[in-house]
């Protein structure tokens, strides 16, 4: 193939073939995929060395490292994630409305697939299989062009699945990868009128800032996740301990951790005596009554609290209120998750109502935004705009509707 476009003809080429396949066909390709994967986990694990080692021999950091690199679990993780699409009713012919005209005209809403789903996406091969099982089991091609850091990897893996493919007689180029990790060919990836239904980006502020000035094909905007944790009067200090722990160590190079704790002024102290230690190895950047409480504490500065630091930093803030609470958040969040830690139903309630995010949650960890962890198999990505989705993109947000109307010959 000569280039970019001539592999997104290819992709557009298979829909025929994906809209004549039967939900078994899709499952039995998925459960293949997931068979393969694992069976071949040797391959992949030494392709992915060859991706760590060049990552390395650039000065890549901790964080990228950690999403380039795969292990036997995490391939068994991805393995097991295609097994989980394939047991979830799948969405394509589902009537979500229905009625009957006075003229006698039957009309129904009806889900379809988009068609052909891009996704352009940084180090993480896992998105791989995670994006193509989504849109095979949706309906939809997958098209997908990953970073030069991980094209050992990405290639092995999309091998492996279109191998499945043929399996089952679907037409292997309904996954297809694009070679190319060039600038010039992701900028021209993302102007593929006509042949793209929809473009996902899954990276840094780089890649989302190149989407917003470049492309020119309809996307949905994975965006930063400045997640907070707001901890309330009314706390358990315990659970806030635990849970503010997971959202920040438990994986901070994702972008459902938590970036920043806000604590109620009533609590800040008891938190900072009971759970310090548990905050070990994190570098906290506070308010100036974060460094009366815990004097090992950076001052922070106005950049901190805007900061996806993706990385074990936390800024820290005393706040008097939920009112100057949720004013931070929705002075300073991204829209991805917010959680509150509260024994206060009606705080918990105002929380929920008033902050506006793609999740908010109560008493729970911000790393529960994720797809798998909220039943839905897996996720394309996690959208921080309103249109067309909103939150983890799972299989029924990779369809649209479309009008059936069955009449009996009648005329306007």
């Amino acid at each position: 193939m000569s280039g970019v476009r001539d592999y997104c003809l290819l992709a557009r080429g298979a829909r025929a073939s994906l809209r004549s396949a039967t939900s078994a066909m899709k499952n039995s390709a998925l459960l293949s995929m997931a068979d393969r994967l694992y069976d071949n986990r040797e391959s992949i694990l030494e392709a992915n060395e060859r991706d760590l080692k060049l990552a390395m021999e650039t000065s890549m950091g901790a964080t990228a490292l950690d999403r380039l690199r795969l292990s036997e679990e995490r391939i068994q993780s991805m393995s097991s994630q295609l097994r989980e699409i394939a047991l979830l009713d799948d969405p394509v012919g589902e009537v979500t409305q229905g009625y009957r005209r006075p003229n006698g005209l039957k009309v129904s809403k009806v889900r379809v697939p988009l068609g052909v789903v891009a996704v352009i996406y940084e180090n993480r091969p896992n998105v791989t299989s995670d994006a193509a099982g989504l849109c095979i089991k949706s309906g939809n091609v997958a098209l997908l062009r990953g970073s030069s850091a991980a094209i050992n990897s990405n290639t092995q893996i999309a091998l492996l699945l279109q191998d499945s493919l043929d399996e089952v007689g679907i037409d292997r180029n309904a996954i297809t990868l694009i070679p190319f990790t060039d600038r010039e060919s992701a900028v021209e990836f993302m102007r593929q009128d006509g042949l793209i239904d929809l473009l996902v980006p899954r990276g840094g502020k780089s890649l989302i800032e190149s989407i917003k000035q470049n492309a020119t094909v309809p996307y949905v905007i994975d965006g930063d996740g400045n997640c907070h944790i707001y901890v309330d009067a009314s706390a358990d200090i315990a659970m806030a301990i635990s849970i503010v722990k997971n959202a920040k160590t438990s994986r901070p190079g994702v972008c459902n951790a938590a970036e920043t704790l806000l604590l109620h002024e009533s609590i800040a102290k008891d938190f900072f005596d009971r759970g310090s230690n548990s905050l070990q190895g994190v570098e906290i950047r506070g308010d100036a009554k974060v460094v009366k409480y815990l004097p090992s504490a950076r001052v922070a500065v106005e950049e901190d609290w805007e900061n996806e630091f993706l990385d074990l930093v936390l800024a820290v803030r005393v706040v008097p209120s939920i009112d100057e609470a949720i004013s931070h958040i929705e002075r300073y969040g991204t829209g991805h998750s917010e959680a509150i830690i509260t024994n206060d139903f009606v705080n918990a309630q105002r929380f929920v109502d008033e902050v506006d995010a793609a999740a908010t949650l109560v008493n729970a960890s911000t790393r529960f935004v994720d797809g798998n962890e909220l039943g839905l198999g897996a996720e394309i990505g996690i959208s921080t705009q309103k249109l067309h989705a909103r939150g983890p993109l799972g299989l029924r947000e990779l369809t649209t509707e479309k009008y059936v109307i069955l009449g009996s010959g009648q005329i306007r």
